[in-house]
């Protein structure tokens, strides 16, 4: 597939799948709003090339449909991986035979690696400076809040100070200073277990930050893939030859032969600077925190680079089509890295982190629990704040069958538990305090204990407005909010319990039409609870055991310690309103 993301914008070109847009832009909040129009209307990747204080052109919404993600690796991938599945059992033991059955796919991975190449056939090593300027960039300010220009696809490449083990990650990266910026390492990746190992022997850790390349590279930075598989071989493997690097001089990391820019410095030990405010995936701003920093201290890169961007904020974005790609690529895995796990997916809705569903296998009484404590101990999945299972065949991409299934089988004195003071993911605030919240495991186990109610036909309840239906079991309801009444999810209980009592699952949302969407429905509440602060249900302690009673509420309004939504400032709006047929 492509080796570069020229011969994936030529591609596109040919698909009429990019537009070229020549008129004047500014890459502080006006580009990133255009790119949000497109993407809400699923249109073409767009190549800005006259964009204010830059001579750079930029791209973006490259991975913005599916057809386009799929254009830029094709069916072979995934093939390739379900193969290499499938041939766990064929294999073993091997034979001639069998080995011969198998060539076309031995074949294929046999070109998995790198390959190196000489310098002066580099196209990044065409010009090369130590008087850097990071400002210089065509940095995009995507939310009016944002502290400063970031750095939406970095490919931020580290190595472990001891093992030399290599490690590819999207971090974004701040743009502070002409030869600093922060760098948004969080505590469950990669790069970040390498400057703590670094940290540890009082070393700085080099560091080397890549724009563009092949197209592989961005899926594989934001792979989740275990520790020990290298991102420059899954890259590889998702190109479907070897990757080629080359190496400077004097330098201690190997070069992306054919990236757009090439970045060399360190991040030094024990310094911490405030990074963000920033309007992440969530579609909420991170608030300021202390995070390590970039020292930058030479620039490799294409004469005639372009610079490759992306736009993050409330879904569906950009990162949701790569999202979506990653876990069906991937998902032949979970069966073999976690036995007795069919299916995983998580909600690019919520974040991925917040929420996540499995159908696992119940051969033995809550056989299924040991399965989903399996998945909280797995890698990234460590950060997963709800997670639903059952054992019956669904379709976990439609939220709504697997909550059903749920439901249908769901006791809560027996099928519900809660994991109190955890890590958290660094972007969800619902914890109260950084990287610290709760988890939540629901399982839905066994034969159905009930056939799940569909309509809502009891008594008004004092207080609330609106009564949604989401699905069979689960509804919505509306009522004052969380600063009028912070204790209304509360008082609902003691109140109306006997009105709900038909309900296992109760929404109190701001909002309850947004039960009409699943979009709307997952990112509205799933982002905005934390179990162990905002679930409620009738309980007694026996013993050691907690034993909830239905229905279980949870209050999902916004709450005024949140951070905000972002939102497109008023005049950006009206600005890229009013020049949109200039634009097109």
């Amino acid at each position: 597939m492509h080796i570069n993301i020229r011969t994936f914008i030529q591609q596109l070109r040919q698909e009429n799948e990019l537009i070229e847009i020549n008129a004047p832009v500014d890459p502080y909040l006006e580009i990133p709003e255009i790119h949000r129009r497109v993407i809400d209307e699923q249109g073409p990747a767009l190549l800005f090339t006259n964009v204010k204080g830059s001579d750079t052109p930029v791209v973006t919404n490259l991975f913005g449909t599916i057809r386009r993600v799929e254009l830029a690796f094709g069916p072979k991938p995934e093939v390739l991986v379900q193969q290499l599945v499938d041939s766990i059992d064929d294999l073993l033991p091997p034979s001639p035979s069998k080995l011969w059955g198998k060539r076309g796919m031995i074949k294929d991975v046999l070109k998995i690696g790198t390959r190196a190449v000489k310098p002066s056939k580099a196209p990044v090593m065409e010009h090369y400076t130590t008087d850097v300027n990071m400002k210089k960039l065509p940095a995009l300010t995507g939310w009016h809040l944002d502290s400063n220009p970031f750095i939406t696809l970095p490919l931020v490449y580290t190595e472990h100070p001891g093992k030399h083990e290599h490690n590819l990650g999207m971090y974004r990266i701040e743009i502070k200073e002409e030869k600093k910026t922060g760098i948004h390492w969080q505590i469950h990746k990669g790069g970040g277990f390498h400057h703590y190992e670094a940290e540890q022997m009082n070393q700085k850790l080099p560091v080397t930050l890549f724009l563009g390349g092949p197209p592989a590279l961005t899926i594989s930075a934001i792979a989740p893939l275990p520790e020990a598989v290298p991102e420059l071989m899954f890259t590889s493997m998702l190109m479907g030859d070897k990757l080629n690097l080359t190496h400077a001089p004097g330098y201690p990391h190997p070069l992306i032969a054919e990236a757009e820019f090439a970045f060399g410095g360190y991040a030094p030990p024990h310094v911490r600077e405030p990074e963000g405010p920033f309007g992440d995936h969530y579609g909420y701003y991170s608030w300021a925190h202390d995070f390590p920093v970039f020292e930058v201290g030479r620039m490799w890169k294409r004469k005639d680079a372009i610079y490759p961007a992306t736009v993050v904020g409330k879904p569906r974005q950009e990162d949701y089509f790569i999202g979506e790609y990653l876990q069906r690529l991937m998902s032949p895995l979970f069966p073999v890295v976690m036995n007795g796990v069919k299916q995983l997916w998580t909600y690019a809705e919520t974040g991925f982190h917040a929420l996540a569903g499995a159908v696992v296998r119940e051969s033995y009484y809550k056989e299924g629990l040991a399965h989903a404590l399996r998945i909280m101990g797995e890698g990234q999945l460590t950060l997963t704040k709800f997670l639903m299972v059952t054992n019956k065949d669904v379709d976990l991409q439609d939220f709504s069958q697997l909550l059903e299934a749920v439901l249908e089988r769901f006791l809560p004195e027996r099928d519900l538990l809660i994991l109190n003071d955890t890590s958290m993911d660094t972007l969800d605030y619902t914890g109260r305090k950084f990287n610290t919240g709760s988890k939540a495991i629901m399982t839905g186990l066994g034969e159905p204990v009930r056939e799940l109610r569909r309509t809502y036909d009891g008594a008004t309840i004092p207080g609330i407005h609106d009564v949604q239906l989401y699905c069979g079991g689960c509804i919505c309801l509306s009522g004052p909010s969380f600063e009028d009444d912070p204790d209304f999810a509360e008082k609902l209980l003691a109140t109306a319990a006997r009105q709900l009592s038909d309900w296992q699952l109760v929404f109190l949302v701001d909002d309850a039409s947004i039960a009409a969407s699943q979009s709307q429905f997952l990112w509205t509440t799933f982002t905005r609870f934390d179990p162990a602060f905002d679930l409620y249900a009738k309980h007694e302690v026996d013993r050691n055991k907690l034993k909830y009673s239905g229905p279980i509420i949870i209050d999902a309004r916004m709450k005024p310690f949140y951070p905000e939504t972002v939102e497109t400032r008023p005049d950006i709006n009206e600005l890229v309103t009013k020049r949109w047929k200039e634009y097109f």
